[in-house]
């Protein structure tokens, strides 16, 4: 499996390496990640990132031209690069296979492409412990790294035009990708006494912040099928999302909790619903914990255990 992202990093494409990893080994697989392909013998080859792998996965294929390749598709693959970038281009020409992570991506493939293609929801298991909330505080987390596609500071912005009574505190876990970043963070932290900037953890407690947090709020331009949706929703924490394909492909078209992109003023009018009306809250919480099974590890298991049979 070729991944993009070093060994010991938290982005996401490391924690999907990681999962699938774990997943295809109990299917019997032996497994090896690596960031390059330099020729050693494998059966078959998966690459991470259509753009971002492909030298990997065009080397693979010139050696083995016979062997299956199957190539996963991030969301900068199928909203930005298979448009732009000859490579990425390649990449799906010659994939056996392609993995999406919700059903809108296939919408934007070539239609020659298409056919090849299969949703994999990514799973995920229930944090440990008990949900405890922060005493007095409605807290809502932002989960992702500091990067432009992120929108990362959409949610303290709103959270600056809340009204006084509200007792909203956004708490934002993620690395700055550079120090523009950080001090925009620490600018913000400064300025609005309602958003705490975390930086980056450790897996396990993000997950614990998901778990004790009344919402999430995903505000990203583009995502490909976010693993923290099927985090909070397998969690019990409801999702204010911006309305992009790739959060519209896991959550559905009539989900409740959408803003548009870039909009504060409407992401701080749903986090005054959400804070202040129980019924819109509830029927929050309701649509989220029906869409939970979706990303049950047993069914990723069986959709990898499927397409595997498909091209073996």
């Amino acid at each position: 499996m070729i991944c993009p992202a070093p060994p010991g990093s938290l982005y996401g494409n490391r924690v999907t390496a990681l999962r699938w990893a774990r997943i295809l080994r109990k299917l019997g697989r032996r497994l090896t990640i690596a960031q390059s392909y330099r020729g050693e013998p494998c059966d078959l080859l998966i690459a991470l990132h259509a753009r971002r792998s492909a030298d990997a996965a065009l080397e693979f294929h010139e050696r083995h031209p016979n062997k299956p390749l199957i190539v996963a598709l991030t969301g900068t693959d199928v909203y930005r690069d298979i448009r732009r970038s000859r490579k990425a281009q390649q990449t799906l020409e010659i994939a056996t296979r392609l993995v999406v992570l919700q059903p809108l991506a296939i919408e934007e493939l070539p239609a020659a492409a298409r056919g090849k293609a299969r949703v994999i929801y990514q799973s995920v298991r229930p944090a440990k412990g008990r949900r405890a909330g922060s005493a007095g505080f409605f807290d809502v987390c932002v989960l992702g790294h500091l990067r432009s596609v992120k929108d990362p500071f959409r949610a303290a912005w709103a959270s600056r035009r809340l009204p006084p009574e509200s007792c909203i505190r956004v708490l934002h876990a993620g690395k700055a990708m550079d120090e523009r970043m950080a001090r925009l963070a620490r600018a913000e932290g400064k300025r609005s006494p309602r958003y705490h900037w975390l930086g980056e953890i450790p897996r396990w407690k993000a997950r614990r912040l998901i778990r004790s947090s009344r919402v999430m709020v995903l505000s990203s331009r583009l995502e490909g099928g976010a693993n923290v949706i099927s985090e909070a929703l397998v969690d019990g924490t409801p999702v204010l999302a911006s309305r992009i394909p790739g959060s519209v492909g896991l959550l559905g078209a009539d989900y409740p909790g959408y803003f548009p992109v870039a909009d504060t003023a409407a992401l701080a009018r749903l986090l005054a619903r959400a804070e202040s009306d129980p019924r819109f809250y509830a029927e929050l919480k309701a649509r989220c914990n029906r869409l939970a099974p979706l990303f049950r590890p047993a069914r990723e298991q069986a959709a990898w255990k499927r397409l595997l049979r498909e091209v073996e």
